[in-house]
């Protein structure tokens, strides 16, 4: 893991990182070019990971998978719901993490963090198993996303969903995602929030962040960009939101970037652009986070603390949303 020298990092951080480097040597895919060998790896590190340093699936929410249409085939969901509620509640649908190539619904840490977010916002929240790259480049996941938010919309009290109260997020590369599934949709779904937490909004380094990390991470970057934009390019900027020509018609958006993420400057430089086109805008720096350490509410105080934000923060946005039902 490449991290600048002098940085002072919080015991369960460090714990992280020396599970990291112990699991490592049995993993050798995780250095592989081949996208497949990579997957599987990066994979199985998570999960192994997830059994410390991430709280476990709470009592109180009820899971099960659905299936809805999407534009190559069945898209798979699984849902998160609070048990005992009844009737129609405010929706998420979120896209997981992985670098574009990788990441599950099924991964641990993001069963663990969805049933407590959900448990903690009252926001019913759909995690979308959608199509990965290299086999389905840009814009796949993307109009997977729109498919599957399509079919909550118009599936309402079948699938329990408030269709005047759904919203869109991801975290890292599925937050990059939700933002380009918003930009192509603009004006055709209504969207009442965006979340979109440690989020790859540029395909390029971005900032002093970007610059600190070394070469090492922007080559490991624009191999993973490359793999997810296949090998003509994108069809257009929205792949990279951050280089959309035009970011006005955003719904409220929400955007959480880690202190120390080589990802931070190009979330903050989003934030920035949201605003001067008058979209509302919520902006939250996570203090002393990398990448990938919102996650580790089992080792992290700063983990809980952001994860309570967020759900806060999903209350105020649905609730404050009117809904028609």
């Amino acid at each position: 893991m490449s991290l600048p020298s002098e940085l002072a990092l919080d015991p369960g951080i460090l714990g992280w990182i020396t599970r990291i480097e112990e699991i490592s040597p049995g993993l050798p895919g995780l250095t592989s070019r081949d996208p497949l060998l990579r997957r599987a790896a990066e994979r199985r590190l998570s999960d192994l990971l997830a059994v410390d340093a991430v709280l476990p699936v709470p009592d109180g929410v009820d899971r099960d998978d659905l299936v809805v249409p999407g534009p190559r085939g069945p898209l798979r969901m699984r849902r998160y719901r609070p048990a005992g509620e009844t009737g129609p509640l405010p929706s998420q649908l979120w896209l997981h993490g992985g670098g574009f190539f990788g990441g599950s619904a099924d991964e641990q840490i993001n069963e663990r963090l969805c049933a407590h977010r959900t448990l903690d916002s009252g926001v019913q929240i759909f995690s979308l198993e959608y199509g990965l790259a290299p086999e389905h480049p840009y814009p796949a996941a993307s109009d997977d996303a729109a498919a599957a938010l399509e079919a909550l919309i118009d599936g309402g009290a079948r699938l329990g969903v408030d269709p005047t109260r759904v919203g869109i997020g991801g975290n890292s590369a599925g937050a990059a995602i939700a933002a380009s599934t918003v930009l192509r949709l603009r004006g055709s779904l209504p969207l009442v929030h965006v979340d979109l937490e440690v989020p790859a909004l540029a395909l390029r380094p971005v900032g002093r962040a970007a610059e600190q990390v070394g070469e090492s991470w922007r080559e490991e970057f624009a191999w993973v960009a490359g793999l997810y934009v296949g090998p003509d390019g994108p069809m257009d900027s929205d792949a990279s939101p951050l280089d959309a020509d035009d970011l006005s018609g955003f719904p409220p958006t929400l955007i959480f970037v880690g202190e120390h993420d080589p990802l931070r400057d190009a979330g903050i430089a989003f934030a920035a652009r949201l605003t001067e086109v008058g979209v509302e805008t919520e902006l939250v720096v996570g203090p002393g986070h990398l990448h990938g350490t919102p996650g580790l509410t089992a080792v992290f105080p700063g983990a809980r603390a952001w994860q309570a934000q967020h759900a806060q923060e999903l209350i105020r946005a649905y609730r404050s949303a009117p809904s028609a039902v």
